[in-house]
C-alpha cells in the first residue's frame, strides 16, 4: 500500500509540473475539481512556511516510526493504513528533501483543488493518503482493532465464563432470576 501511494504520489507530482506549472489552472470539473500547481513550504493548510526543516525533521520521526510498528503488525486493516500513512509520508518527504529550494527544505508540490468557491486548501495525493490513513487508525482504535491482529472489547469475559461457550452463557443470563431493587424505609 505505502509504494503504491508514493508511486502514484510520484507520477502524479510529476506530470502536473511537467504540464500544468506555470500554466492557467486546469477545470477538471466545473465548480467541484481543478488542478494548479503551488509549491507548499509549510505544513497543511500552509501553516508554519518558515520551518520546512522542522517539518523535514517531524517527517522522518513519523517514518521511522510506522517501520517500527510495521514489525509487530499482524492486521490487514491496519497494514492499508500504516501503508497510506507511510506512503504519503514518504512521498512528501521526497519533496522537502529533493524539490526547490535546498536540500531538506524543498516546498511540497500541491495541485488538487476541491469546490474552490469553499477555498479549500490545495493538496496532493500523498495527503490524501496520509488523511485517509489518519481516519481510518481512528475508526480502527475506536473499534478496538489492535496492530497485532487482536481485537479489545468494551467487556471482557469473566476468568469463569471462559470455558463455557457462549450458549451455555446465555442460558444462564435467561433463567436468572431478576434483580430486586432495595427499597429503604
Amino acid at each position: 500500500m505505502a509504494a503504491v501511494v508514493y508511486v502514484l504520489d510520484q507520477v502524479s507530482k510529476f506530470l502536473v509540473v511537467e504540464f500544468l506549472e506555470h500554466e492557467e489552472p486546469l477545470t477538471v470539473v466545473p465548480g467541484a475539481l481543478v488542478l494548479t500547481v503551488i509549491r507548499n513550504a509549510g505544513a497543511a493548510f500552509s501553516i508554519g512556511t518558515g520551518m520546512t526543516i522542522v517539518f523535514t525533521v517531524i517527517a522522518l520521526a513519523v517514518v521511522v516510526a510506522i517501520v517500527r510498528t510495521a514489525r509487530k503488525l499482524h492486521s490487514l486493516p491496519w497494514a492499508i493504513t500504516l501503508g497510506l500513512l507511510l506512503g504519503g509520508a514518504v512521498g512528501n518527504l521526497t519533496d522537502r528533501i529533493f524539490r526547490w529550494p535546498a536540500p531538506f527544505q524543498g516546498h511540497v508540490v500541491d495541485f488538487i483543488q476541491v469546490f474552490p468557491v469553499t477555498r479549500f486548501p490545495v493538496f496532493n495525493l500523498a495527503d490524501s493518503g496520509i488523511v485517509c490513513g489518519g481516519v481510518l487508525a481512528v475508526f480502527l482504535a475506536w473499534r478496538g482493532y489492535q496492530i497485532d491482529g487482536t481485537r479489545q472489547t468494551d467487556k471482557p469475559e469473566p476468568v469463569e465464563d471462559r470455558g463455557r461457550s457462549h450458549a451455555e452463557s446465555e442460558a444462564d443470563t435467561q433463567g436468572a432470576e431478576p434483580a430486586r431493587e432495595r427499597t429503604d424505609g
